[in-house]
């Protein structure tokens, strides 16, 4: 017994000992408790520092903020008129040639006004004009920035009718348009106080929604007639139209007093783009508007 104990002590004196070496042994024997090294991120997962991803903006609100650095020099009315004319224009001049010289000298008359930083908002406009109604074609896109930038004419009941209440008249009137077409080739959608269009816009909807089912291209049948007193709001229409390709054309003059008339010198008349291809040319030719 005395022997085990003292062996027992002899191993314990051993293991101490082996404890109180252990420092000197060679480093590479020590067990390892440091922590993993971190792996190096690779360029793909290495994020830039400080930079963040950039919003994409709705065409509505780019709109806006192009508009709003126009305005700190000019009233927004003026802007808005300038870009509506201007907008028109670039429009018009390519096809209709009876009118190009004299709203091409308007053009650069009005362009000329503003720097060349300022020039450049201008296509900008236009460009998220195009995109809106690319993007949701049913809607009065200019009709609506107007409005919500308080520049309707309340003294005159210059306020649009909203566009869902235009849809469900569009939905309740158009109910004969494929009849109409099959009996005459094409219909004809007017408006005598067309504001910005959106009474007409949700028409052609409801046509183009009847004609799809028939396998009607809606472009070849649909002829729109608009007229306001309001040469802004009137070539607002005139734009809108024409960027949902559409033929027909806008009369800028009072309605009640010079309404559309086959006298008319078509001085104040804005023709769509779509109002002179062949088919709509032929038409006219054989007998139709």
């Amino acid at each position: 017994m005395l022997w085990q104990k003292k062996k027992k002590r002899k191993k314990a004196t051993k293991s101490k000992a082996v404890t109180q070496t252990a420092p000197h042994q060679p480093a590479e024997e020590l067990p390892q408790t440091t922590e993993p090294e971190e792996k190096e991120e690779t360029p793909k997962q290495k994020k830039p520092a400080g930079k963040k991803c950039k919003k994409v903006l709705s065409p509505e609100k780019a709109f806006l903020d192009a508009f709003g650095r126009l305005t700190n020099r000019y009233r927004a009315w003026d802007v808005w008129r300038d870009f509506v004319t201007m907008f028109a224009c670039s429009l018009s001049n390519p096809l209709d040639k009876e009118h190009r010289d004299k709203r091409e000298a308007l053009y650069l008359e009005i362009i000329k006004k503003y720097n060349k930083q300022e020039q450049e908002v201008f296509p900008e406009l236009a460009a998220q004009t195009v995109l809106a109604l690319e993007e949701d074609p049913e809607q009065d896109f200019l009709g609506s920035i107007f409005m919500s930038l308080n520049l309707g004419n309340e003294h005159n009941g210059q306020i649009f009718t909203p566009y869902h209440v235009c849809k469900l008249m569009a939905e309740v009137t158009m109910d004969n348009t494929v009849q109409k077409v099959e009996q005459d080739g094409y219909i004809s959608i007017n408006d005598p106080c067309c504001g910005a269009g959106a009474t007409l816009i949700a028409a052609i909807h409801a046509a183009r929604k009847q004609l799809e089912k028939t396998n009607l291209n809606y472009q070849n049948h649909l002829l729109v007639v608009a007229q306001d007193i309001d040469e802004t709001v009137a070539l607002m229409c005139y734009i809108q139209l024409s960027l949902l390709g559409v033929a027909g054309y806008v009369k800028v003059g009072n309605s009640l007093t010079e309404p559309m008339t086959d006298n008319d010198d078509k001085e104040n008349y804005w023709f769509t783009p779509m109002y002179y291809s062949n088919v709509w040319v032929l038409r006219r030719i054989f007998g139709g508007r």
